[in-house]
């Protein structure tokens, strides 16, 4: 799947969140709010590291490893797209520059 198409599925859930939180709690989310939830999802990703680790077995470990991964980048576009950011751009011209100081060829090359 493209990138984009990733973004918007991502957008869509991110509407529909904001109708329910709309709807109970008055307004939807602020970008803060949303960067919190973040923190809150990789601490699940930490505990399901461990698990991987041995730490903390469960029976459903791979999938819900690939579910709080999905929620972290998840979270990681509706926080670009409140800050109004361009992850995507953001993403090539990180790893470009990592890669050059790693010695590695750039997208661009």
């Amino acid at each position: 799947m493209e990138f984009q198409a990733m973004q918007q599925m991502a957008r869509r859930v991110a509407a529909l969140y904001g109708e329910r939180d709309v709807e109970h709690f008055g307004r939807a989310w602020t970008a803060e709010e949303l960067v919190l939830g973040l923190v809150g999802d990789v601490g699940d990703l930490a505990k399901l590291a461990q698990g991987k680790a041995g730490g903390r077995p469960r029976s459903d470990l791979d999938a819900a490893l690939e579910h709080e991964l999905a929620d972290c980048l998840w979270s990681l576009i509706a926080i670009a797209d409140a800050f109004d950011l361009d992850l995507e751009k953001a993403f090539v011209t990180t790893m470009d520059e990592l890669s050059g100081r790693l010695g590695g060829a750039s997208e661009q090359d």
